[in-house]
């Protein structure tokens, strides 16, 4: 894996730290029985081994073998695994829009937020023993990485991730057909993206309607949230290249009130298909959306 695409780059030790209590959870691989694990392969004792990795920061201690430190004087950690029915597909928005960011944040974009999410996912699917996969979206290619467990497979979509830029549009209907092809029954699937182009809705409620795990990260900027601006202030579309010129503080409440009302429309489509969403903002930590998704009681505490 190339210098520029380590974990540490997407995501921050501190949250990496806290991922190992955090756990992915499939309703449809546990019998549509409500949210719980399904058989995962686990790691601990009376389990098959399956391989040694390099330590990295954020790993539990008790998962070193100090024997093996003792002859070889690097740390490694001890896998064991047990099969899963599981798939994860990491689906990531990355049209043009996910290139906003916050002026008080240069360089922590949107489409920066959705790469972190999907290796935090990625690492989670890597510490269970799931199979695991990406598909990156915009109307210039559609890339597709098909799901397969290790820790191979996690540097691959680093590096894929690395290479990720936000341009264009949303993929047409043509270029989307590999969704439909390759993800299968019973397959979990997470979209990270604004969710706003309606072709985001659209592939969402059609893959819940095709019987597949599906839910969603929207990804807002703080200044979505807040619309902090004062006085006169461009606003640019960066998908469509239109441009407004108008007073920040004259548009603020129509802009919170408008912004909410799609907000909440878009909420009852999803929740009318039993699509489980949540929304991420660039000022919270990377794991919050995670622990409100996969049901950790500790959720509020990153609010």
């Amino acid at each position: 894996m190339s210098a520029g695409s380590s974990i540490a780059d997407f995501i921050p030790p501190q949250v990496r730290s806290r991922l190992k209590d955090l756990r992915l959870t499939s309703r449809r691989a546990a019998g549509l029985q409500g949210i719980g694990l399904h058989h995962s392969r686990s790691r601990g004792a009376g389990l098959e081994f399956a391989q040694y990795r390099a330590y990295e920061p954020g790993d539990e201690l008790r998962q070193i073998d100090w024997k093996l430190y003792g002859r070889s004087d690097r740390f490694f950690v001890r896998e064991a695994e047990r099969e899963s029915p599981l798939a994860l597909w990491l689906l990531v928005d990355a049209s043009a829009s996910m290139a906003q960011e916050d002026a008080a944040r240069p360089g922590w974009s949107r489409l920066a937020a959705a790469k972190g999410l999907a290796a935090c996912m990625a690492e989670l699917a890597l510490r269970q023993g799931d199979r695991f996969g990406m598909i990156t979206l915009r109307d210039d290619g559609v890339r597709l990485s098909a799901p397969a467990t290790g820790v191979r497979q996690r540097d691959r979509l680093l590096l894929e991730l690395h290479g990720l830029s936000a341009r264009g549009g949303w993929p047409s209907a043509t270029q989307l057909r590999p969704l439909w092809e390759r993800i299968g029954p019973g397959d979990l699937v997470v979209l990270l993206s604004d969710t706003f182009d309606e072709g985001a809705a659209d592939v969402l409620t059609r893959l819940s309607a095709a019987r597949r795990e599906v839910l969603t990260v929207r990804i807002l900027t703080a200044e979505e949230r807040d619309f902090p601006f004062q006085g006169g202030h461009r606003f640019h579309d960066p998908e469509t290249g239109e441009e407004l010129l108008g007073d920040g503080a004259a548009m603020r409440a129509d802009f919170i009130a408008r912004f909410g009302q799609a907000r909440r429309a878009l909420d009852a489509r999803l929740d009318a298909s039993g699509i489980r969403h949540t929304e991420y903002v660039l000022d919270q930590p990377l794991d919050l959306p995670l622990r409100r998704l996969f049901g950790a009681r500790d959720a509020a505490e990153y609010a």
